[in-house]
């Protein structure tokens, strides 16, 4: 099944403002959890659009410019110390309120992927399984996850020896060995706990 722009077209026969909200990172050991909102334009939606997870990575990013130059888009990028600060459930609400801030329109409902609402500025509509049914959730998750591996190919020139562009922080046997050789770098996730178990070496 492939997202449709059902949901959203209920919501602007409304006159109401609809974005999309999705994030990426949440369960890595390193780098920082990113969110992204997205305002579609209802009558010039980029053709492919699916759930970042199911296109790949260089299809993600021939739908990253197509999206950013048809759409409203703001993006949130919370840090690995923040994380640490706030855990990562309130670090993942904090990216979405960042992401939805940062629109230059403001939404008048959110629809967000999953069961749990995050407080924004705006009315929530929860989708479980969203970035495979809405349009405007699938939309932002790929801006979210390009936006994140791009952060990491970024980290990995600065901590080549962690490899963070091939598993882009999660939790890989490769990111496992370079973690217990290396022990952590500045942009793990300390509070996680595969993480801190190596904070001693």
């Amino acid at each position: 099944m492939s997202p449709t722009f059902t949901r959203e077209s209920a919501w602007i026969a409304q006159s109401l403002i609809v974005c999309g909200v999705d994030e990426a990172g949440r369960g890595p050991w390193a780098g920082p959890v990113v969110a992204a909102a997205v305002i579609l334009n209802p009558r010039n939606i980029p053709l492919g659009l699916n759930d970042s997870k199911k296109l790949s990575a260089a299809r993600r990013e021939a739908l990253f410019d197509p999206i950013v130059n048809s759409s409203v888009v703001g993006i949130g990028i919370i840090s690995a110390a923040r994380i640490d600060e706030i855990n990562i459930l309130r670090a993942t609400y904090e990216a979405m309120q960042l992401a939805v801030s940062k629109l230059h329109v403001q939404p008048n409902i959110a629809l967000v992927d999953g069961n749990r609402a995050p407080p924004l500025s705006c009315s929530v509509e929860t989708i479980i399984g969203g970035d495979a049914e809405s349009l405007s959730i699938a939309a932002a998750s790929i801006i979210a996850k390009v936006t994140r591996d791009r952060i990491m190919r970024d980290l990995d020139r600065q901590y080549p020896d962690y490899l963070f562009a091939a598993h882009k922080g999660y939790g890989t046997s490769a990111h496992a060995a370079a973690l217990a050789r290396l022990g952590p770098c500045p942009e793990h996730r300390k509070s996680f706990a595969p993480v801190r178990a190596r904070l001693g070496n």
